[in-house]
């Protein structure tokens, strides 16, 4: 499991991680995305804001980079960096298939992604993620799996991705919308010759999404690595848009929202990575400061009450324009 890097850093910053979706393209769903970004997305400009995040975010003790095919330039980004930096080789490397990006390069594209989980996407992006990324590329993770995924029975493709795995590649899985408990309980149940495939699993986990948390301690304890995304409600949780008890705990605790938020994460067992999506090298700077956030019995039963039902936060999700 290339996770094994992970457990012999000492910096308190190895189990946070840095996600890239938010500046592989110049549109994303994130509250306050053009404060952060401004006007100017071009692709010179989000590749060197992009390789100045690694930067920071490597400097700071982040081990782990995630990545995606539909994160518009997100791979192509993070291979120019890891080739200007071959000495770096405790960085585990992760990238998702599943979704391809349509965008154009748009902020106002009428569709930004189209999802299919079949065989063939999943030979051709792979063949698209290898051809960037090369043997960089650590862990492939099939991109938002639901219930209803057809990459959770397709025999074929369970063979094609354990055959991967045996070449070394590590075969994990996304989750994402209301039934995320119900998608994670069905990838743990398969196998491929009676071993299990997944050996990750990436999930939406914050103070306002809480439904999945036993079923990522079910993960945890089968042996997965759980990967945390989502983990400020896109923005919801951060600065301005934080409902006041996080704004409060913050106050007390003298950092952002944003730390606390991802603190609370943090704090749980099954965690092995949560991941920041900062688009700023000063939000980087900030989400940091999650692993040194000591938050009291009060504090957390305080923030406990923000969980909202899964169908309305999903709900309020989707409604999120891309900016």
């Amino acid at each position: 499991m290339p996770f094994a890097r992970l457990a012999t850093a000492t910096t308190p910053t190895c189990h946070i991680g840095l996600g890239l979706a938010a500046v592989g393209r110049p549109g994303y769903i994130n509250l306050g995305r053009d404060e952060d970004l401004g006007e100017d997305r071009s692709v010179e400009t989000l590749r060197t804001r992009t390789h100045e995040l690694l930067d920071a975010a490597y400097a700071q003790g982040v081990r782990y980079f995630d990545a995606a095919r539909s994160y518009g330039r997100s791979e192509e980004f993070l291979a120019e960096w890891l080739k200007a930096r071959p000495a770096f080789g405790d960085i585990v490397v992760g990238s998702k298939w599943g979704y391809t990006y349509t965008a154009g390069w748009s902020t106002d594209a009428e569709q930004h992604e189209v999802k299919d989980h079949t065989l063939a996407t999943y030979e051709r992006q792979r063949a698209e993620s290898e051809t960037l990324l090369g043997d960089r590329l650590d862990l492939y993770q099939i991109h938002s799996v639901t219930p209803d995924s057809p990459a959770l029975t397709d025999k074929e493709l369970h063979a094609r991705l354990a055959e991967a795995a045996e070449r070394g590649l590590t075969v994990g899985f996304s989750t994402s919308g209301p039934a995320q408990a119900e998608a994670i309980r069905a990838a743990l149940a398969v196998t491929v010759d009676g071993e299990p495939l997944f050996r990750t699993v990436q999930s939406t986990y914050n103070a306002l999404e809480t439904s999945a948390a036993p079923a990522l301690a079910d993960a945890h304890d089968a042996g997965l690595t759980v990967i945390v995304k989502e983990g400020m409600a896109n923005g919801r949780l951060a600065g301005p848009h934080a409902p006041q008890v996080v704004r409060e705990v913050a106050e007390q605790a003298g950092l952002g929202c944003d730390a606390v938020a991802l603190a609370v994460i943090l704090r749980q067992p099954w965690a092995g990575v949560v991941l920041s999506g900062a688009a700023t090298t000063n939000q980087l700077a900030s989400n940091l400061h999650a692993a040194v956030v000591d938050l009291d019995d009060d504090q957390l039963a305080r923030l406990a009450t923000l969980a909202e039902e899964p169908q309305a936060y999903w709900e309020r999700r989707a409604q999120l324009p891309w900016h």
